[in-house]
């Protein structure tokens, strides 16, 4: 299962109560559930969650679990103050314009002494895609800022977040949309060479030894995500 976030070190245990906010079809919601967690993810994209929610709540079943699916925006979270023990929110914030009122609500609904996963791409990585044409920013839904790390530090730090840990991830995929980028990126699906490494990327998903040169190498050298790990104080 191809994750961003390292669930060992956001310290995902079962028992806790897991918001994965942007959630997609739910890769961190799965990876989740199956350490023993109860998950709810939420996203705006009803399709990507009418595919995915069946599959999680018939996984959760199984587990004895909860898996759940709610439709919904990052800006106003259907949620209690102190609700969740962990959150997720992955590839989120560099397409909304307000990105602290969005981890504004996130913390809001963390619970004292709660821990964060907050995951953007690295500036390095959207430079070079910049470079190389101007669709990888856009195309409809697309990237609408380029972060520097410390711009989202600080702006969890506005809103009482104390980041604690660093991490990258997907070296693979940087030359992946490098490909894309310039086999011009609205038809590079149509582009042999795009389908073939897409098809890589599958392939070597689950490798241990391509898991570790991936983390040992390319992370350090061109890696696509950069997350912040986080905690939310815990009351005296």
């Amino acid at each position: 299962m191809l994750l961003t976030v390292d669930l060992e070190r956001l310290d995902v245990r079962a028992g806790d109560l897991v918001l994965d906010a942007g959630c997609g079809e739910g890769r961190h919601c799965f990876g989740c559930l199956e350490r023993g967690a109860r998950v709810v993810g939420l996203d705006l994209d009803f399709d990507s969650l009418r595919l995915a929610s069946k599959r999680l709540r018939g996984r959760a079943s199984e587990l004895e679990s909860l898996g759940e699916m709610n439709q919904g925006d990052a800006f106003h979270l259907p949620y209690a103050d102190a609700t969740f023990d962990r959150i997720i929110c992955s590839e989120v914030m560099e397409h909304v314009h307000d990105y602290v009122g969005a981890v504004r609500e996130l913390a809001r609904v963390t619970r004292p002494g709660g821990k964060l996963a907050i995951t953007i791409p690295t500036a390095t990585s959207e430079h070079l895609y910049l470079r190389l044409g101007d669709d990888y920013f856009e195309s409809p839904g697309g990237h609408i800022r380029i972060f520097k790390p410390r711009e989202l530090a600080e702006g969890m730090a506005g809103v009482g977040l104390s980041t604690v840990g660093v991490g990258f991830a997907h070296g693979f995929h940087t030359p992946y949309w490098v490909l894309r980028s310039i086999m011009n990126l609205p038809t590079a699906d149509e582009s042999a060479l795009v389908r073939i490494y897409r098809k890589f990327l599958i392939q070597i998903t689950g490798s241990p030894v391509m898991d570790r040169i991936e983390k040992k190498i390319l992370n350090r050298i061109c890696p696509k995500s950069l997350i912040l790990y986080a905690e939310k104080p815990a009351r005296a």
